[in-house]
C-alpha cells in the first residue's frame, strides 16, 4: 500500500508539475502574442491600441521588463508622461544602465523643464551599454542633448558635445552635414566648415552642404572661398533668400576691398574714392535719422574730418599721395563702425565696408 501510495504521489506530482508548466507556457504565449501586436501598433504610432495590448501582455507577465518599457513608450506617444514616468523610474531602479530608459527619462525631464535631471539622464544614455545593433541610438542621444543645450543657449557645452560626437562620426555625408548645421548654431564656424567639407567629399552637389560651407566661410571672413561655395549653392537652391543675400554681400566685399591683391593701382584709387563717398552718405543719413537728437561728439568729429578730407579724395590726389589711400580708408572704417553702433546694422555697400573693416582691423 505504501509503495502504491508513493507511486500515486509521484504520478500526481508529475501531473501537477506538467499542468503548471503548461499553464505557465500558455500564459507566456498569450503575453507574447499581445506584446507582438503592441509592438506592431507602436511602430505604426497607433498608441491607444498599443497601450491596451501591452497592458494585456502584462496581465500574463506582470514584471516583464520589455512589456513595461514598451508600454511606457506608448504612453509617451500619447503624452501621458506622468504614467510613463512611473514605469520608467521603476525600470531604471532595476537596470540603471539601460540606455533607452535613460533616454526616455531625459525626454520627460526636458518636457518638465528639469534641466539638471535631463542632462544627467542624457549623459547616462550616451554612456550606457547599448547593443551593437542599437549603437546609432547612442549617437542620437548625443544629438538630442546638443539640441537641448542649444535650446537653453548653453553653446559652450553644446560645442564640447559636438566635438566629442565628431570624433566618432566617421565620413557619413548626411551625418557630417547635420553636425555642420549644429556647429553653425554654436557659432563654431571653423568646425562647421570642416564638417561640410567632409560631407561634400562624398556628395559634391549637395546644395545644403554647399550653402552651409558658404555661410561658415562667410562668417570666417574667407570671402573668395565663400563666394565659390555660395555661387554653386545658389544654383542648387535658387529660391533661398539667405544664400542670395550672403552671396551679394560677399561679392560686394570682394569688389570694394581696396587692399586685396591682384588689382591695379588705378582700380584701387577708384574703389577708395567710391568708398569715401559711400561712408559720407551713410554718416549724413545716420545724423538725419536721429531726428531732433543732436549728433554724437564722435559723429560731429567724423563729419568734420570727412569734409576736410573730401577735396583731396580724388584719383589724381591719390596718385600723387599714396599714403592718402590708407588715411581715407581709416576714416571710412571709423564712420562705418560709429554709424553701425548708433544707427543700427548697415546694408548693402555700407555692410560690405564694415566687413572689410573687420577683415583688416588686425593688420
Amino acid at each position: 500500500m505504501l509503495g502504491l501510495l508513493a507511486v500515486l504521489v509521484v504520478i500526481f506530482f508529475t501531473a501537477v508539475t506538467g499542468l503548471s508548466r503548461a499553464y505557465q507556457a500558455q500564459r507566456q504565449s498569450l503575453g507574447s502574442r499581445w506584446f507582438s501586436r503592441g509592438v506592431v501598433d507602436l511602430q505604426a504610432r497607433r498608441f491607444d491600441s498599443a497601450i491596451t495590448e501591452f497592458r494585456s501582455a502584462l496581465l500574463y507577465s506582470r514584471d516583464n521588463y520589455a512589456y513595461q518599457l514598451n508600454l511606457a513608450e506608448a504612453l509617451i506617444g500619447l503624452k501621458r508622461t506622468g504614467e510613463a514616468s512611473s514605469y520608467l523610474v521603476n525600470l531604471w531602479d532595476r537596470q540603471p544602465e539601460d540606455g533607452l530608459v535613460n533616454l526616455e527619462l531625459a525626454r520627460i525631464a526636458v518636457q518638465k523643464g528639469q534641466t539638471e535631471q535631463a542632462l544627467r539622464y542624457y549623459h547616462n544614455a550616451i554612456y550606457a551599454a547599448w547593443s551593437t545593433d542599437q549603437e546609432d541610438r547612442r549617437r542620437d542621444a548625443r544629438l538630442e542633448l546638443i539640441d537641448f543645450l542649444l535650446s537653453t543657449n548653453t553653446r559652450a557645452q553644446a560645442q564640447a558635445e559636438l566635438i566629442a560626437l565628431e570624433e566618432n562620426l566617421g565620413d557619413d555625408p548626411t551625418q557630417q552635414e547635420r553636425v555642420g548645421d549644429l556647429f553653425l548654431r554654436t557659432q563654431d564656424y571653423e568646425h562647421a566648415l570642416g564638417a561640410y567639407r567632409l560631407s561634400l567629399k562624398a556628395e559634391r552637389d549637395n546644395g545644403a552642404a554647399l550653402a552651409g560651407a558658404g555661410l561658415a566661410a562667410f562668417q570666417l571672413g574667407r570671402y573668395p572661398q565663400a563666394q565659390r561655395y555660395l555661387q554653386t549653392a545658389i544654383a542648387e537652391n535658387a529660391g533661398n533668400a539667405l544664400i542670395a543675400e550672403r552671396l551679394k554681400t560677399t561679392e560686394l566685399v570682394l569688389a570694394m576691398d581696396p587692399f586685396r591683391r591682384q588689382i591695379s593701382v588705378a582700380q584701387r584709387h577708384k574703389i577708395v574714392v567710391e568708398a569715401f563717398d559711400t561712408a559720407g552718405k551713410r554718416l549724413q543719413a545716420c545724423s538725419a535719422a536721429r531726428g531732433a537728437a543732436l549728433p554724437t561728439a564722435t559723429q560731429t568729429s567724423l563729419g568734420n574730418s570727412w569734409a576736410k578730407m573730401k577735396p583731396r579724395m580724388t584719383e589724381g590726389e591719390l596718385r600723387r599721395d599714396p599714403d592718402l589711400v590708407e588715411a581715407g580708408m581709416d576714416l571710412v572704417f571709423e564712420i562705418e563702425r560709429e554709424t553701425s553702433a548708433t544707427c543700427g546694422n548697415p546694408v548693402g555697400a555700407d555692410e560690405a565696408l564694415l566687413l572689410i573693416a573687420k577683415l583688416h582691423e588686425a593688420s
